[in-house]
């Protein structure tokens, strides 16, 4: 278990990944949130800004942030992708405890939850087990997903894509993530279950989000489906199985 700091604060810093893909309508007050909640837990923290091939104010914005609190830093890149912004980001992390989330859903409670849990349990990999209010057919997309990724690699996760993910640097693997794009969250969950790291799932109630759209439609749930039986077949023929 972590001890406290003199000051009262949690010893280990925590390094939070937040990836930022044109969200310059939300993005500093979602930060602004994120730095009330952690100012009043015991968690000492970084906050990497990792904005990628963005096409609005949002590296403007992200500059300005860090330019105001020296816990904050900004990564600018102009590649896109979701993974490739969590890699570039727990890359140049410098914590003991690392954190990666998607900042559109994540709410200031549930972040500080996580982050307070992976603090008390620092040897688990901690995850959120997402409830989300969308419509019916959003929810069986998901649920179809889940199974399809439960059945090809044999988790125990009901939501691969669940953020906040948490988990301590001694964990190598999850530190080696290979995929650029959504499919990190089942690498990662994956990485966890064949080096046999403990993993905990939080239920939460996700019913906000911050800005913009969901880019998830029929096109991008196919191209996730097929996405998960290309990855299963590349770890096979990696595996010589």
């Amino acid at each position: 278990m972590t001890l406290p700091s003199p000051n009262g604060r949690l010893a280990q810093l925590t390094s939070i990944v937040l990836p930022v893909h044109n969200q310059a309508n939300h993005i500093e007050s979602v930060v602004h949130g994120y730095l009330e909640a952690l100012d009043k837990s015991e968690v000492t923290f970084e906050i990497l800004l990792v904005t990628n091939a963005c096409r609005d104010d949002s590296p403007a914005i992200c500059d300005r942030l860090a330019a105001s609190d020296d816990r904050i830093r900004h990564l600018p890149s102009e590649a896109g992708g979701w993974g490739a912004s969590v890699r570039a980001g727990l890359a140049a992390a410098k914590g003991d405890l690392l954190c990666y989330t998607n900042s559109a859903r994540t709410t200031p409670e549930i972040l500080t939850l996580l982050l307070l849990y992976a603090n008390v349990y620092p040897d688990v990999v901690v995850k959120a087990n997402r409830r989300i209010r969308d419509s019916r057919r959003r929810r069986l997309g998901s649920l179809l997903y889940n199974l399809e990724c439960r059945g090809l690699f044999d988790l125990s996760v009901w939501d691969v894509n669940g953020t906040p993910k948490v988990f301590p640097r001694s964990c190598e693997r999850l530190l080696a993530l290979e995929r650029d794009d959504d499919l990190i969250d089942l690498e990662f969950v994956a990485a966890c279950r064949d080096a046999e790291y403990p993993l905990v799932e939080i239920p939460i109630l996700a019913t906000v989000r911050y800005g913009g759209k969901s880019t998830t439609g029929y096109g991008s749930a196919l191209r996730m489906y097929m996405g998960a039986l290309e990855l299963w077949r590349e770890r096979r023929a990696v595996d010589g199985s």
